[in-house]
């Protein structure tokens, strides 16, 4: 067996590995018996350690040494190429953690998962607390030992999305936030659209009848897919053949379940569409959180909340919920749908005040990996947040500090993922509707086969073979530019407020 073979059967026994435990995350997520979440946490952070272990293992050292050297990697194909690139980063990256504490971190987060969804039921912050100190505790020796440049956050923020640093993203929020604020002052000047008819009982099975009508429309691929229930909602890809997603139901606000299980429908066809030569490897997945974002929330927000989207389903959301939405018409649907609202919840905020309340978690993060906060200043450091950026003030931990589970899961970092992609989705709408005019016409019909195509072509075919910066680049010319989100956020909601 030649030196590129070991090397691929490697790194698919790696990726098979990771797939075991994918499964045992989700299925932790959405059912699993709370009596068996630490042995099934333990497991959890077995397979995830000796995925590690193998990614820093003599082995894998040789492996990235030999095929790197000149005269040999130029040899290799495209795809060899970019995985040797991408397993060489990721070695260098875990080579300075020790694998006993990054399995204990594993470890740590999985019962922490557990445990905040207890906490926020409870609405109990000090139950949680123990907890989310030793993650914050751990990732800040995490970063010790990884080194930063100009701040420790810089580091986490890499992980996610690479290249990004504290300078560039405060440079990419200031304008976004100044606008975002001056457009909300206008808008709470003017009266609010009537909204009172969404508030009416949904029952649960037509709700996820509906939704799954709407992924099946939209192209959402149920043979390499499924849709379940969960706490918070989310996607797992564990191959591009089985991507599963899933959704929350609330018996009085049918706009949850619906609007998010097309954000995830978002995440899962950039999954389900990756090209088939990179399953076995670690490009098959998108490649960063902020261009996956980007995926969900066009699909979510331009598709999903837009005034041709309901020119075609609006007729079959009312013959599911004949009574609840007789004597409404399409146009009172579509600003109630769209209505801005400050709000304590960041999955139930609307379009215009969601960056805001982004910028809020990220602020906190920085804080805390930098070493400026303390996790027991959490609740005061929120309700302090909210309130200077929103205008209210959280009722309970469960509205407040306790409502996200990303922390639970260490994933540090993260949070900016969101508003980048609200930035990078407004961006490749507007190179979208360059190339295809005619795109919103398509969606008017139902058919959005065009558009898959060109977001297949553009973003999803290539996994994680190209860095964010090449996928803007060559869908739209530039890089990253929050100008083309605040003009659509700027000319939707001045349309619907009449500014």
């Amino acid at each position: 067996m030649s030196i590129v073979q070991e090397f691929k059967s490697y790194v698919q026994r790696m990726k098979q590995l990771e797939e075991a435990a994918s499964v045992i995350a989700w299925d932790m997520r959405t059912g699993a018996p709370k009596k068996g979440i630490p042995q099934r946490s333990n497991v959890f952070g077995m397979l995830v350690g000796d995925v590690f272990k193998m990614s820093t293992s003599e082995e894998m050292g040789r492996f990235l040494t030999e095929l790197s050297a000149e005269g040999v990697f130029e040899t290799l194909d495209a795809v060899t190429q970019a995985s040797v690139k991408e397993r060489a980063k990721e070695y260098e990256r875990s080579k300075k953690i020790p694998a006993d504490k990054y399995e204990a971190f594993v470890v740590l987060c999985s019962n922490a998962e557990s445990e905040w969804e207890t906490a926020r039921a409870n609405n109990d912050f000090d139950s949680f607390r123990p907890s989310l100190e030793k993650i914050v505790a751990t990732l800040r020796e995490f970063v010790e030992l990884w080194g930063y440049e100009a701040t420790k956050y810089d580091t986490l923020l890499d992980q996610y999305e690479p290249g990004l640093t504290v300078a560039k993203l405060d440079a990419i929020f200031g304008p976004l936030r100044e606008r975002t604020v001056a457009l909300l002052k206008a808008i709470k000047e003017k009266q609010q659209p009537d909204a009172a008819f969404l508030d009416q009982n949904f029952p649960k099975q037509e709700q996820r009848e509906f939704s799954e009508f709407i992924l099946g429309q939209l192209g959402y691929d149920f043979e390499a897919g499924r849709l379940d229930e969960s706490a918070h909602p989310f996607a797992t890809g564990l191959n591009p053949g089985d991507v599963r997603i899933t959704t929350r139901f609330a018996p009085r606000d049918m706009q949850m379940a619906l609007f998010g299980t097309i954000h995830e429908c978002g995440h899962a066809m950039y999954e389900q569409n990756i090209a088939a030569d990179l399953v076995g490897t670690f490009l098959a997945t998108g490649t960063s959180m902020g261009i996956h974002e980007s995926q969900s929330r066009f699909w979510e927000n331009m598709i999903g909340r837009s005034t041709e989207f309901w020119a075609r389903y609006y007729e079959d959301l009312k013959a599911r919920f004949p009574e609840q939405f007789a004597g409404v018409s399409i146009e009172s649907f579509y600003k109630a749908v769209n209505t801005v609202e400050p709000s304590l919840i960041r999955v139930e905020a609307d379009e215009l005040t969601y960056n805001l309340h982004i910028m809020i978690r990220y602020e906190i993060e920085k804080g805390l990996i930098n070493g400026e906060i303390e996790v027991a200043d959490l609740p005061q450091i929120w309700e302090q947040k909210m309130e200077d950026y929103l205008g209210i003030k959280p009722d309970s931990h469960a509205n407040g500090v306790l409502q996200d589970i990303h922390w639970s899961g260490g994933a540090f970092g993260y949070f900016p993922s969101y508003s980048l992609g609200n930035i990078y989705a407004a961006q490749l709408e507007h190179a979208l509707r360059q190339e295809i005019p005619t795109y919103r016409d398509q969606v008017a019909q139902g058919d959005f086969t065009q558009i898959r195509n060109w977001l297949i072509e553009k973003i999803y075919r290539h996994g994680k073979t190209l860095e964010p910066k090449e996928i803007m680049l060559a869908a739209t010319g530039e890089e990253i530019n929050s100008e083309y989100l605040i003009q659509y956020l700027e000319t939707k909601y001045k349309g619907i407020y009449g500014l």
